[in-house]
């Protein structure tokens, strides 16, 4: 598996302030709001639920005691809690909780790399507008995804890689050929991102196929995923606009 560490950055003009952002505030919500995974209650009360979405009601349901397969050890897991904002809103606020250290850890790696480039390219007002539009409608694909399915719709979707997934979409289309730096076994190479980014979708419908919506293969959404990515790949274009008429009109001196 390719595991991206960073890429070539030397045709970035602007300051990331809006990535950099979004990564502080995923990493300020998990550590203080959600006190770093612990916090559970806070958790299922803001992460995006398909039964709430589908039917527009907020939804409580009792805490559990589960059981440990392996160990026997029993644990309290918290029910769905009061949403404090309208259930809608939650397909914005679950886009910045996580799972755990690695669940974040992995998003804001993508993030890092990937995103400030984006940026660059659309500038600060439009790469936020297109981070949180393709973020809400990859959470829509998993809702919608888990209607059609037939799957668990009370089990609690949140996470940042729905958006990031169309950073990805994005990058591979307006930056094809710039070289990111992978790891690959006990060696860094440089490949092109259209090679890495295509590797990473085809791993998302190779994962997700059959297992589409409700709990899905090793708990993640990948409807989301796939979702985040199609709408990255159709918006992208819109929101660099200025962007590819620039490069477009720079390609032309040289004809």
């Amino acid at each position: 598996m390719l595991l991206p560490i960073g890429d070539d950055n030397r045709d970035r003009k602007i300051f990331p302030i809006v990535n950099y952002m979004l990564i502080a505030i995923n990493i300020l919500v998990f550590i203080f709001l959600q006190q770093a995974g612990a916090n559970l209650y806070f958790t299922f009360a803001y992460a995006a639920v398909p039964a709430e979405i589908l039917t527009g009601r907020d939804i409580v349901t009792p805490d559990q005691v589960l059981i440990d397969p392996y160990t026997g050890n029993s644990f309290p897991m918290p029910g769905l809690q009061v949403t404090g904002v309208s259930v809608f809103l939650t397909l914005l606020t679950s886009m910045f909780l996580h799972g755990g250290w690695a669940h974040l850890g992995g998003n804001m790696l993508f993030l890092v790399i990937f995103g400030d480039n984006l940026e660059n390219a659309m500038g600060h007002r439009n790469y936020l507008v297109f981070y949180l539009l393709c973020g809400v409608l990859a959470g829509l694909s998993h809702v919608f995804t888990t209607f059609i399915l037939g799957q668990d719709p009370l089990i609690p979707v949140m996470g940042a890689s729905g958006a990031i997934s169309a950073v990805l979409a994005g990058y591979m289309v307006l930056f094809p050929h710039k070289k990111v730096h992978v790891w690959l076994l006990f060696f860094i190479i440089s490949v092109p991102a259209l090679i890495v980014v295509g590797l990473w979708f085809i791993f998302q419908v190779v994962n997700g196929l059959g297992t589409l919506g409700g709990q899905e293969a090793g708990g993640v959404a990948y409807a989301a995923h796939i979702g985040g990515f199609i709408f990255g790949l159709l918006l992208v274009r819109k929101f660099a606009k200025k962007f590819l008429l620039l490069r477009s009109r720079s390609s032309g001196r040289f004809r």
